[in-house]
């Protein structure tokens, strides 16, 4: 949520930030007019207030003197129907202003390239040569076949469609890719892991921005107003939520977790396989920084992102998402892609994000400074990295020309040394 004196004070700056990333200035203006409507409100009730108090003791005076008070009560009767009047205004204004202001997005940060899609999204780097055949690379549908690595008729047959089954080596490896991940977090990079719970609350879900704005994207238990979580973020971000943070900044926190899609727009897209489902794995980091120091960790967060892949071997690039590409609550984003030879296209694992205060108003999570001041945290996320998209590139860039798959060596031990993954069909 953006802070209210930054739209009074700094509305033009605001408005331009909003017409960056092609979301509708209006939510600013209406939030802003509603600010003035209640303030005023809050004004004139507040004089009503003073006016009764005063008008009340002027009745004790007049009964003592024996005068008659009857005018004077029915005066300050007037006034507190006045006073009921305007306090039921400033809830029904004060309920409009908290809707308008949940749904105005963030401001893009000034350096991100501007555009209206993903089209003007920057390259800022890639990592590695792509993979080089003397044979016409197999896509993962065709791979994961042959391996016996996923059921999807059977999955779909369960559950439905966009809901994969994984079998037999496809489950080790995917097993082992969370485990290499969480590892590599925890025992090198500085996270704390955490099992979070798989569903949360609606509160949660809105500390963080998926709601309102992305509801129907999102699967919803009415009855219990349960959410099945679209990332770990959300549990994990979550965690101090209405708190002051009692250590010291920076916190690092890691956590798996399933997440759970519904991507009502997306349909008909790219649903062939396991390359967009309803249900993946996935490895989330997430930072609760001092805002002095956030877009350094967003540097630092990205680094720890591209770690997996260099450890793994794998070809990839790093783009920097221009202002009408970035997700809702995010001021500045970059996207890792890892190639896809055998369907020849760049596949999102990750998308490291730096929201600056804009998620800390939300979960009110602050911290103190140095000078024992109470400020809010800025809060980072970044995934590290996303299955099966991950498997999918494992599949393709390593395939070999007898249909088997070489593993990266970095993933072997928690493989309990298997090496190669062979054809079973």
């Amino acid at each position: 949520m953006l802070d209210i004196k930054r739209i009074r004070e700094h509305f033009d700056e605001v408005a331009e930030g909003l017409r960056r990333r092609g979301a509708d200035v209006a939510l600013a203006e209406t939030a802003r007019d509603l600010d003035v409507q209640r303030r005023q409100l809050v004004t004139k009730g507040d004089e009503l207030k003073t006016l009764r108090n005063s008008r009340s003791k002027e009745i004790g005076a007049l009964k003592k003197s024996g005068q008659d008070t009857s005018a004077v009560q029915a005066e300050v009767r007037a006034i507190g129907d006045q006073i009921n009047a305007i306090d039921e205004q400033i809830r029904e204004v004060e309920e409009a202003f908290n809707a308008a202001m949940l749904r105005i997005p963030n401001v893009p940060c000034k350096t991100i390239p501007t555009g209206p899609d993903s089209s003007a999204n920057r390259v800022d780097r890639v990592w590695g040569e792509p993979p080089k055949f003397d044979f016409k690379p197999l896509d993962h549908i065709t791979l994961g076949d042959k391996l016996g690595m996923f059921d999807l008729p059977r999955a779909t047959k369960i559950t439905g469609s966009g809901f994969p089954m994984m079998v037999g080596i496809g489950s080790k490896l995917q097993r082992a890719l969370i485990q290499f991940m969480l590892d590599l977090h925890c025992e090198k990079q500085g996270y704390t892991e955490l099992l979070p719970p798989f569903v949360v609350n609606t509160a949660s879900m809105r500390g963080t921005g998926q709601l309102p704005k992305m509801a129907e994207d999102m699967y919803h238990c009415e009855i219990d107003d349960f959410w099945l979580i679209p990332t770990a973020e959300v549990p994990v971000t979550n965690y101090y939520r209405d708190e002051i943070i009692d250590r010291p900044l920076p916190v690092y926190l890691t956590a798996y977790t399933p997440c759970f899609r519904r991507e009502a727009g997306s349909a008909g897209k790219d649903t062939r396989g396991i390359k967009r489902v309803h249900q993946f794995d996935k490895v989330e980091m997430v930072k609760f920084v001092e805002p002095e120091t956030s877009y350094d960790e967003l540097e630092k967060l990205v680094a720890n992102a591209e770690e997996v892949l260099q450890l793994l071997g794998l070809h990839y690039r790093v783009l920097e998402l221009c202002s009408g590409d970035i997700s809702f609550s995010c001021s500045k984003c970059y996207d890792l892609e890892l190639w896809a030879p055998g369907s020849e296209d760049w596949l999102e694992v990750s998308s490291c994000s730096n929201f600056e205060d804009f998620q800390a108003r939300r979960l009110n999570c602050r911290y103190r400074d140095a000078n024992g001041k109470v400020r809010l945290v800025h809060t980072l996320n970044g995934s590290g990295v996303a299955l099966p998209r991950l498997v999918i590139a494992i599949l393709e860039q390593c395939q070999q020309a007898d249909g088997s798959v070489l593993l990266p060596e970095a993933i072997r031990p928690y493989m309990r040394g298997v090496e190669r993954l062979v054809p079973v069909k």
